[in-house]
């Protein structure tokens, strides 16, 4: 069938390798679709990265560095989800080749691909390689990522594959049955599939949500098992699927995975390949598959070592496919055996809710009968409902696809159609109601690993191996001619018609629509309407038809059946909706009609608009909106007199409606509302739609008109304030005359016409008459100001007061107030000031309110503001009040008060009599000023008893201080007296009081010495200032009270009282006294020190003063004067003689000030602090004065100490040890032999002291001195008494050091606490390796032992010592060793311990490799295939090897292994190494056959095989390397390019082949291909063909060339041959003419050849009457005698007979 014609189209979307994605990557693990909007990639090369493709601009894709295990697009944002795993102990590096090989194992488990298996001797199982047999396609590989690879085939037996999932010798056999023995062998051999999610260590996968738009992360979650499986089940939530458990993970919020369900037994050891959820989130379905049961015969020969088995094809056995069914609402689980399966919703006919559906495909073998079916069950039927009967098909599978299965299943839920698409890219369509089968064909050539649903298209997207992302779409035009015409299938194709609107089943349709209504089955006809496909019944005609149906009694009507069945089927057209409509007004059931427009069930139209309007205005509205019926709703809304509506509908849909002739209409019915629509025209966008002049005008004549008869609608009208060009005076004069006096004030421009107007207030609102003032400028403002103030000063001053308030700023607030001035209206004065006030800061301002206020009689407003204002003249307002002469004082007070005019203010109350103000400001306001008010008042000389009696009347508020001194400057002192003593006697302890009242005693000497001495509250400072010039001892005794040391010292400085000043300064023992008047710069000082020594001292008996003397001497630096004191005092038997503190001083004065005294001192003196007055001989540098206080007092550690630090001298120390024989002693004495460098006298000095507490100093000394026999007799003591890892470590080391190897032995059996690891790496370090073997043979540190070993040349040892440690560091040492010394037997067993690991196999390689040592190296590498754990390194590192140095080894080694090679790396050497044939072969098994054909046709000498090459050339991607191959084999072998141009002759380009050899010159050597290809009617092939079939004159090959292909140049071809010598071949040029329609050239060719006949039956073909009578004149004119003879034969009249007659067919 033509693809056109198909009902299934597929659409190459794009190739992913045309938008960089690297072939490799395109797996089952690298790409993931969850929709049809996103494509992502995850690459691992070159560098981890994630490749999302929007299908909206596929050739746009995003790449970002991101490293992941997974990642998966959300099916509708831009959102990502990530997993990594995480690596426990034992797991494998992420992006490994195990891991890496593994998962791209399980990816495809299903390839059929054959191999061979290799078994070991004993029994280790590895493979070898695989040829695919007859029908098998090849496949992709399982083990390293790539396909099989046909490397060794020994039989012509076809084999079947042997899986193996690389690294893990896991093995799967598969598809195959043998006899029973076979079977044993293959189970035995047999285990489990390993899937990547049973790695061993690779328990955890994290997972991140990342929103790419917004680069921010959603959410994260760290699994606890890993996730083997998962998948987007909604664009809210993810579905995981581990090894036992599936979760589902909501990105909303923060919760954590949520587990849903166990995985059940069937799925055990199942690759799990689709997760799915119905569109409820009520039923989960979750699918695997496993390989099927092993059945082998295996045939065996022998190859090396090993024993290698080819298997046997006998029959394929199926890949099986489990689902686990699980329902959430019952919490239960169903397993089936299914490859593929998919949820659909499905509306049953009588259930209006619709039934859940699962359809599922399976492929199973029972018995050897294998069976394919297709299932579609209801989920959850609805009780009491109409339920979906169950439903199944079978799946047919050619038999050429018989190892195939399904693998994915998508439902369109626009068509209802089931989508199931297998492995090998076979696609069968059924019908999801009836499970029939609509389509099958085979969609892809690759396997097909991945689809996504296109849900809006009704199709769904796949993705094959090599990268196509196909598209499959119903194709509507011709999806239902097929059913109905191929299929026969009638009511399917009416069923699917109706279903998704197709078109191709009308005929039918109305064919059944007529015979449903023929039998009266209105219903079922009516139904049948509803759901006509593309509404081809959904007519005039048919509402007509049921419309003529009579209506039987007690039945519905059939046309309301039809309506009734129409309105539950979704929204009736706009026909329909009238019809309806009209029963139902007529019926007067608007609220049906309501409800139908609610339920959006009608199309409105303006026929139905106007229908409804008879009953309804509103509901006719909201059809004319949703008809767009503009000219309608415009209408409507100007009858509701909605005019905003108008201006917004008209902009929303695009409409000019006639706007003047709107405003016209509202105008005459609503002036107001024209109004307000006419400013609404005047806010549209894009300016006003109607000339405002015109509209002007318009309202213009309305106004003069309403100005004469309506003045309030006049005045309306000018109250919007929409006209601005008009006549103006006019206007103001109709105001005017209609009493509109503000509006005749807001239209006249002339100031008398304002001032005549103005003045009518009594007729004029206030408020607008103030607004009006703020129309003029000030001058005409101010002017009418005047005039209102002229004619009704009273009357008008709260107007002017008004307009001065709000227009201050313009008229300015000095005019105002002249103006007021100048009519003398204090009282418009204070009512402007007052509002003024509080926002001017004009002192002038603020005075005048004040002034006005006072003479309106505020004089509550008077005293607010010269209380509370802070910006009047206080001078100025205190003058004017005083002026005033206010009845009310408080106004002064509060201004004199506030800015010091108080005795003004209290002058001016005296002398005006008014002395209750006086009291009340002293005691009320401010009693703080009273003694200002009390000193003016005495200098006024008011009586002292008003006086006295105010002061009492304040007593304890008012302030002493300032009256003291106040009365004091006046020397009225004693007229406080009785208030002072009447505070005192309240227990007042103001210090102001008793100064005041002790001025007063001392001037009255009543016993002041009493009161200074016995009174504690009085200032010592003020009163013995006082007293200074009155009685110097009086201000001594003061200042003596108040400890006031400067005043005192001036004093009796002053007044030479030195005595009284020494007794002072010894009592007060300050510290800061004595430095002050011992200072040099004291004129005095002398005089003071005399009488300290002779008075004040020698009186004192406290220690305390003493002490403080002498330190003040010490600190004067006087200490000759101190020595002489303190000798008097200590020597001379006084109280003071045997005083500690004083004896050290004077030792430590002497030591000072007179060193030779010293010595004498010590001796005399015993009670004194020893050990500090030694350490200050010590600093002072007096030693041995030092040392005889040290001995003198027993303190022999000191005392060594001196004579080892000071005086140096070890032998004095050592005498002197020997003589007191203390510990500490010696231990000092040893401390200074060892830092002299005399370690062993050092030594013998601490054992002495048996001190171990240096032991880390004596350590080193001893190992600097190289000292270890006398080390060892140090550490042996100190060992008794600590347990030190340092100690026992460095015994250990000097043992070592002195060669007492056997006292390390003996030592370490003993119990010690050495850190014998440290101690033996300092050995290894410092050489000593004999001891170092004894110390790691015991801690078994094989690793070091092994080192130690290889230090001491036994290799031996050194292997056996690297066995137990079994590392791989230790294993290269020993290694390295051995190949140094050339120990080739040891350092192979010690590398076969290391190329096991990957990582240090090339440091191996290279080791060997630069020592030369290449056969030890390939024989190491040969060893190492047979390990257990070799890896793809060994077999990659050998081939290489090979290549360099045994090259004839290499493509053996190739073609045994290619499984387990690095391919990439190997083709690198060969190509470096010039080895082009195995490079070739390489190339071949890696499928870079681009690379491998250039290969072969540049080294053709070594790499050209024929055969091979044939197959190498068809599947190049490079379509030049065809043309490039046909060259070389020009070239190089011309015999056999017609076999090579019969491979390509599919893929290459004729025409280009044909130019190639025709440039060549050897057209010829090709034309079995040409005539191979011949029958594509190519033109240069015909042309070239038909040249060599000239040149060759083969004249018959060449009339079939001409009549069985056309596509050449006919007549060039003619013209070439018409000359030919050979009759036949101008013959053919006739003939070519003749097809050409060239009839006359035809014809004369033939007459010149006398072809006769030929010439005749062109003729004949042509005709041509005129050709036809030209021939026959030349038969007359030339033939002659000879025309009878030849006419007359049978053959020429028959000829002629046949002439005439297609001559006379012709004409007719």
């Amino acid at each position: 069938m033509a693809a056109a014609n198909a009902p299934i189209v597929m659409q190459e979307v794009l190739t992913l390798p045309s938008i960089g994605i690297n072939p490799q990557f395109i797996t089952f693990t690298h790409v993931t679709m969850e929709s049809d909007k996103y494509i992502c990639v995850r690459e691992t090369s070159p560098q981890n990265s994630v490749v999302i493709v929007d299908m909206n601009m596929p050739m746009q894709p995003l790449r970002r560095p991101i490293t992941a295990d997974s990642a998966l697009m959300n099916p509708n944002s831009r959102i990502l989800a990530l997993k990594g795993q995480k690596k426990n102990s034992g797991c494998l590096e992420k992006g490994s080749s195990a891991s890496q090989e593994g998962r791209e194992a399980t990816a495809d488990m299903w390839n059929n691909n054959p191999t061979l298996l290799c078994k070991r001797k004993k029994d280790a199982m590895m493979p070898v390689a695989s040829r695919a047999g007859k029908g098998g396609a090849r496949g992709e590989a399982l083990a390293h990522g790539r396909g099989w690879r046909d490397v060794l085939h020994r039989r012509e037996r076809r084999t079947r594959p042997l899986l193996w999932l690389g690294g893990y010798e896991q093995w799967v056999v598969r598809e195959r049955e043998a006899t029973s023995a076979t079977k044993k062998i293959a189970q035995q051999q047999t285990v489990p599939v390993l899937r990547s999610s049973q790695i061993p260590g690779t328990t955890q996968d994290h997972l991140q949500v990342f929103n790419i738009e917004a680069k921010t992360k959603i959410k994260s979650h760290q699994m606890p098992e890993q996730v083997v499986f998962w998948k987007w089940i909604t664009p809210k939530m993810l579905g995981l699927v581990t090894q036992t458990s599936v979760y589902h993970w909501s990105i909303e919020g923060e919760s954590e995975p949520v587990k849903m369900f166990d995985r059940a037994a069937n799925l055990t050891n199942n690759q799990i390949i689709n997760y799915r959820c119905d569109p409820s989130e009520k039923w989960l379905v979750l699918i695997g598959i496993a390989p099927g049961a092993p059945e082998v015969l295996f045939l065996s020969f022998t190859y090396a070592a090993y024993v290698v088995y080819e298997i046997s094809h006998l029959r394929p056995q199926l890949v099986k496919g489990n689902m686990q069914l699980f329902s959430v609402d019952q919490q239960r689980s169903q397993a089936l055996e299914a490859h593929a399966a998919s949820f659909a919703s499905f509306k049953v006919v009588g259930n209006e809710n619709p039934s859940i559906l699962i359809s599922f495909a399976s492929k199973t073998s029972n018995a050897g009968q294998i069976t394919s079916k297709l299932h579609v069950i209801e989920l959850g039927a609805q009780p009491g409902k109409p339920g979906f009967t169950k439903k199944q098909a079978d799946l047919f599978f050619p038999p050429d696809f018989a190892d195939d299965f399904p693998v994915a299943m998508q439902i369109s839920q626009k068509y209802n159609l089931t989508y199931v698409i297998t492995k090998l890219g076979l696609l069968f369509v059924y019908d999801l109601e009836t499970a029939t089968a609509v389509y099958r064909n085979r969609i892809s050539p690759d396997p097909i690993f991945l689809t996504a649903e296109a849900s809006n298209i009704g199709g769904f997207y796949a993705v094959n191996r090599r990268g196509q992302v196909l598209r499959a779409t119903v194709n509507e035009a011709t999806i239902i001619p097929f059913i109905s015409g191929q299929l026969n299938n009638l009511e399917l194709a009416v069923n699917l018609a109706k279903r998704g609107n197709l078109p191709g089943a009308e005929n039918l349709v109305v064919q059944r629509f007529q015979e449903l209504f023929s039998q009266t089955k209105y219903k079922e006809a009516a139904e049948l309407a509803a759901e006509s496909p593309q509404g081809i019944l959904r007519t005039p005609e048919t509402v007509a038809k049921f419309q003529s149906v009579p209506v039987q009694p007690g039945q519905t009507p059939p046309l309301l059946q039809y309506f009734g069945t129409l309105l539950t089927r979704g929204k009736l057209n706009a026909f329909e909706s009238l019809e309806l409509s009209r029963l139902v007004v007529n019926q007067n059931k608007k609220n049906l009609l309501e409800n139908w427009l609610a339920e959006d069930k009608l199309e409105c139209s303006e026929e139905l608009g106007d229908l409804v309007k008879t009953v309804d205005n509103d509901l006719a509205l909201k059809i004319y909106i949703k008809a767009r019926a503009t000219p309608k709703v415009v209408a409507a809304f100007a009858e509701k007199r909605e005019f905003d509506k108008i201006l917004i509908y008209s902009k929303q849909v695009g409409y000019t409606p006639d706007y003047l002739f709107l405003l016209q209409t509202i105008l005459r019915t609503d002036p107001q509302g024209a109004v307000n629509f006419a400013l609404m025209m005047s806010q549209m966008e894009g300016g006003c739609p109607v000339d405002y002049n015109t509209i002007t005008d318009l309202f213009l004549q309305v106004l003069e008109i309403n100005l004469v008869t309506y003045p309030n609608v006049a005045d309306a009208i000018l109250a919007n304030g929409m006209f601005s060009h008009y006549d103006r005076p006019r206007i103001a004069q109709l105001c005017e005359k209609a009493g509109l006096y503000i509006r005749a004030l807001q239209h006249y421009s002339e100031l008398p016409d304002i001032r005549r107007v103005i003045v009518n207030t009594h007729a004029i609102e206030p408020q607008p008459l103030v607004e009006f003032f703020g129309t003029l400028s000030r001058e005409w403002a101010l002017e009418c100001m005047k005039d209102l103030l002229l004619v009704n000063l009273r009357g008008n001053l709260q107007i002017i007061v008004q307009t001065a308030k709000e227009y201050s700023e313009q008229l300015g607030a000095d005019a105002c107030i002249k103006l007021f001035e100048q009519f003398k209206s204090y009282e418009g004065l204070y009512f402007f000031l007052g509002s003024y006030l509080s926002s001017s800061e004009d002192p002038d301002i603020h005075f005048k309110y004040i002034e006005a206020a006072a003479k309106t009689g505020q004089l509550k407003e008077v005293e607010r503001v010269t209380r509370e204002s802070n910006f009047y003249d206080p001078e100025k307002t205190k003058n004017f009040l005083m002026e005033a002469k206010l009845p009310d004082a408080r106004p002064l007070i509060n201004v004199c008060d506030r800015f010091g005019f108080v005795p003004d203010l209290t002058h001016y109350l005296y002398t005006s009599n008014m002395l209750r103000y006086i009291e009340g400001y002293v005691q009320k306001v401010n009693p703080g000023n009273a003694p200002l008010v009390v000193g003016q008042l005495l200098d006024d000389e008011c009586p002292e008893d008003f006086i006295k009696g105010l002061i009492l009347s304040v007593r304890s508020l008012l302030p002493v201080e300032p009256l003291v001194a106040e009365c004091e400057k006046r020397n009225r002192l004693r007229l406080l007296t009785q208030f002072l003593e009447h505070l005192v006697s309240e227990g007042s302890q103001d210090v102001h009081v008793h100064n005041a009242l002790g001025k007063i005693i001392i001037d009255s000497n009543n016993n002041p010495e009493h009161f200074l001495t016995t009174n504690p509250y009085y200032d010592s400072r003020v009163v013995g200032k006082y007293c200074e010039k009155r009685d110097p001892t009086l201000a001594v005794v003061a200042y003596r009270r108040g400890q006031c040391d400067d005043e005192l010292i001036d004093v009796t400085n002053k007044n030479s009282l030195f005595k009284l000043q020494a007794r002072y300064v010894v009592e007060r023992m300050d510290a800061d006294l004595w430095e002050k008047v011992l200072q040099p710069e004291n004129e005095y000082r002398r005089q003071l020190i005399d009488q300290v020594v002779s008075t004040a001292l020698p009186e004192s008996k406290s220690p305390e003063q003493v002490s403080s003397a002498v330190k003040a001497f010490m600190t004067a630096d006087l200490p000759h004067e101190l020595i002489e004191l303190l000798e008097k005092i200590v020597l001379q038997n006084s109280a003071f003689s045997g005083n500690f503190n004083l004896q050290n001083l004077l030792i430590l004065t002497a030591i000072k000030a007179d060193p030779p005294r010293v010595m004498d001192y010590i001796n005399r003196l015993d009670n004194f602090d020893g050990p500090a007055v030694g350490e200050v001989a010590v600093e002072a540098q007096l030693y041995e004065e030092a040392f005889a206080i040290f001995k003198k007092f027993n303190l022999n550690v000191q005392a060594v100490n001196v004579l080892l630090d000071n005086i140096q001298s070890i032998d004095r120390a050592v005498e002197f040890a020997f003589r007191v024989e203390e510990d500490a002693v010696w231990s000092q004495v040893a401390k200074a032999q060892l830092r002299e460098g005399l370690v062993s006298d050092a030594i013998e000095s601490f054992i002495r002291a048996d001190d171990e507490t240096q032991f880390h100093d004596v350590i080193q000394a001893a190992q600097n001195a190289n000292a270890y026999h006398d080390l060892v007799k140090y550490l042996l003591m100190v060992r008794q008494k600590l347990k030190e890892p340092k100690v026992d470590g460095e015994l250990i080391f000097a043992y070592a050091k002195i060669d007492r190897l056997g006292d390390i032995e003996e030592f370490i059996l003993m119990p010690n606490v050495a850190n014998l690891q440290n101690v033996g790496d300092r050995l290894f370090d410092d050489a000593l390796y004999e001891a170092a073997k004894i110390i790691f043979a015991f801690i078994s540190n094989w690793a070091k032992l092994a080192s130690t070993l290889v230090k001491l040349k036994q290799f031996q040892g050194a292997v056996d010592a690297a066995r137990k440690a079994n590392s791989s560091k230790t294993w290269k040492e020993v290694c390295f060793a051995c190949v140094d010394a050339e120990e080739f037997r040891l350092a192979q067993i010690c590398a076969l311990n290391i190329i096991i690991q990957v990582d240090d196999l090339e440091e191996v390689s290279e080791y060997y490799q630069n020592r030369g040592c290449f056969n030890e190296l390939i024989s190491l590498m040969e060893s190492g295939l047979g390990l257990e754990r070799a890896h793809m390194g060994i077999f990659t590192e050998l081939g290489v090897l090979y290549a360099r140095y045994r090259p004839e080894k290499l493509m053996e080694h190739i073609k045994l292994f290619s499984t387990r090679l690095n391919i990439p790396k190997l083709i690198r050497v060969c190509d470096e190494q010039h080895h082009w044939k195995e490079l070739t072969y390489l190339y071949i098994q890696y499928d870079e056959f681009d690379n491998a054909a250039t290969t072969i046709m540049n080294h053709s000498p070594d790499a050209w095989d024929h055969m091979q090459f044939k197959d190498v050339i068809v599947k190049v991607a490079n379509v030049e390397l065809y043309y490039k191959a046909v060259h070389f084999y020009l070239q190089e072998h011309s015999d056999l390019i017609n076999d090579v141009l019969h491979v390509l002759a599919l893929r290459v380009d004729h025409t280009r082949v044909v130019d190639i050899m025709r440039k060549a010159g050897h057209l010829h050597l090709v034309k079995p291909y040409m005539v191979a290809v011949q029958s594509n009617n190519v033109a240069a092939v015909n042309e070239a063909l038909n040249e060599i079939y000239v040149e060759e004159e083969d004249y018959d090959r060449l009339r079939e060339s001409v009549d069985l292909h056309d596509n050449f140049d006919q007549i060039g071809l003619a013209q070439r041959i018409e000359k030919h010598e050979l009759l036949e071949m101008r013959r053919i040029a006739a003939y070519i003419y003749k097809k050409a329609g060239r009839w006359k050239q035809s014809i004369a060719l033939s007459k010149k050849d006398k072809l006769y006949k030929d010439a005749m039956e062109t003729c004949s073909q042509s005709g041509d009457r005129e050709l036809s009578e030209d021939l026959l004149v030349y038969f007359i004119e030339q033939v002659g005698i000879s025309w009878h003879h030849q006419v007359t034969t049978p053959s020429t009249i028959q000829n002629l007979n046949m002439y005439h007659a297609g001559i006379a067919d012709k004409e007719q």
